[in-house]
């Protein structure tokens, strides 16, 4: 059930038509497309921290009580593959992850996009999906595509800007819900903006398939 099958068929396209000839300082978020950077607080308490998830608003707010620390859009999951619902707790973190599903298959200089379970020769890498962070098995928060309509097969995808500091702000044990509808809806949520990068292209493969693409924010993520 991984949550990346639109930018893997977003990354095959390519190679088929080759064959055919990522809060403001006032109330919630920032800029737009690759400007798209909210804001995050660093925590008084970080045991006290929690993470509320709207599917309706298709938005994250990571609180400390009643104190907003982050603000952020996501894409949640379609109706075939819905983001599910109820009380949660982080019990997996990895700044590095890939998808064990989809990906691509890399021998020397040749890189093709595929599936895990169908070897194209050489080597499989999966697609990156960076700052994971799993809740249920198979489900998480990562890095990706914030679309303005559902798109994921269940996980969450924050912005490229985001998900390293909702990494930060989150541990192990941190209590997650998730619901149709959340009270700061109407108030830190009511005017959420969202990125519209969504349809930037992909870097190139060799890039993709590197450790490069794990990139390591170099300004402070909590402020």
């Amino acid at each position: 059930m991984q949550s990346l099958r639109s930018l893997f068929i977003r990354a095959l396209a390519p190679a088929l038509a080759v064959a055919a000839l990522g809060l403001s300082a006032c109330t919630t978020t920032g800029g737009f497309g690759g400007d798209y950077n909210p804001i995050a607080r660093r925590p008084t308490n970080p045991g006290a921290v929690q993470v509320k998830v709207s599917l309706q608003n298709q938005a994250v707010y990571v609180m400390e009580g009643g104190k907003p620390l982050l603000v952020a859009a996501t894409c949640v999951g379609t109706a075939a593959k819905p983001t599910p619902k109820g009380n949660f707790r982080v019990y997996n973190k990895i700044a590095k992850k890939r998808s064990g599903s989809y990906g691509f298959w890399v021998s020397g200089d040749t890189i093709r996009p595929g599936t895990s379970g169908k070897s194209l020769g050489g080597r499989y890498v999966g697609y990156p999906m960076g700052w994971w962070v799993e809740f249920s098995p198979a489900y998480g928060f990562h890095e990706g595509y914030v679309h303005p309509s559902p798109r994921t097969h269940g996980c969450l995808r924050l912005h490229k800007n985001v998900a390293p500091k909702f990494f930060a702000l989150v541990r192990n044990g941190t209590p997650v819900n998730i619901a149709q509808s959340q009270p700061e809806d109407a108030t830190i949520g009511a005017n959420l903006q969202r990125p519209t990068d969504y349809n930037d292209p992909d870097p190139p493969m060799a890039f993709t398939t590197s450790d490069r693409v794990f990139r390591t924010p170099a300004e402070p993520l909590l402020q």
